[in-house]
């Protein structure tokens, strides 16, 4: 009798495995969850939920590519992106937290953090622009920070984005290359790269104390892209649960005014040139 074949189960059917997407379906999957967004933003709204999202992780991990999908279709009077600088002179004598509560949200707003407070247990750590004593001070302050935050009923959802040496090191030569993005280059990137293993464990510590019951971090992977902004929008929504808002007013467009008023012509203006026509 011959011996019976071994059948190989399809590692991308078994159940719970990942969708194998092409770049057509990767973006008609993601205007899908964009327009998913938008409802979650009228139901902040509706509901005067006030919502912080942190977003931390290496540079080139992706940040602010995964917020502009997540903001493409929102309305920006409701949902904020707060990406600041280095601090001032007169910040770095302020309470350390104090410039981040100045864009937390109001009633029916969702903030957008493109790095946060855990700048002190990361770059300021490892480059030593603060001093031991404030470290260890932010060690014992952020946790009971972020539990105020969530107490005072705040929604706060924190993602680490994680990408690989590998892709990191193909991301910053891209960078050199490319001229629309050396501007995402600076010298702070560049040692940020000399020292992988030195924010590697300071990453490590931060974990340790700030991935709290109240405000876990959830890690996302970002060697492919498309495919970390598709997990990290679906994963997001299901953060707030949600519905649809209802609309009362109608959405019938009224009649136009039939006042005669002779506007001015088109030669009395400083008209932008044409030079271009899309056909």
């Amino acid at each position: 009798m011959a011996d019976k074949k071994k059948v190989t189960a399809n590692p991308a059917k078994r159940a719970g495995s990942p969708k194998q997407l092409e770049k057509k379906a990767y973006e008609k999957e993601l205007r899908r969850l964009q327009v998913e967004l938008v409802q979650l933003e009228e139901w902040i709204r509706h509901h005067n939920l006030r919502v912080v999202v942190v977003f931390e992780g290496r540079d080139t991990a992706g940040k602010g590519g995964v917020i502009k999908r997540i903001t493409a279709l929102l309305n920006p009077r409701f949902c904020r992106v707060v990406a600041l600088t280095a601090p001032t002179e007169r910040e770095r004598t302020e309470w350390y937290f104090q410039r981040y509560v100045a864009h937390l949200p109001s009633a029916g707003e969702m903030v957008l953090f493109d790095r946060s407070w855990y700048n002190r247990a990361g770059v300021e750590r490892v480059m030593g622009f603060c001093t031991d004593e404030e470290y260890k001070e932010f060690k014992r302050a952020c946790p009971e920070f972020e539990r105020m935050l969530v107490r005072s009923g705040i929604i706060l959802i924190k993602y680490w984005l994680s990408v690989s040496d590998d892709e990191q090191e193909r991301r910053f030569r891209a960078r050199i290359k490319d001229p629309s993005k050396r501007w995402k280059l600076s010298p702070m990137d560049l040692q940020a790269r000399a020292r992988w293993v030195d924010y590697s464990e300071a990453k490590d510590k931060m974990f340790k104390f700030s991935d709290i019951k109240e405000a876990p971090w959830h890690v996302v992977e970002t060697d492919n892209k498309r495919a970390a902004h598709l997990n990290l929008i679906t994963h997001f929504l299901k953060q707030i649960p949600y519905s649809d808002v209802p609309h009362e007013e109608s959405f019938k467009l009224p009649s136009r005014q039939k006042r005669k008023y002779s506007r001015p012509p088109k030669a009395s203006m400083r008209m932008v040139p044409v030079r271009y026509e899309v056909v």
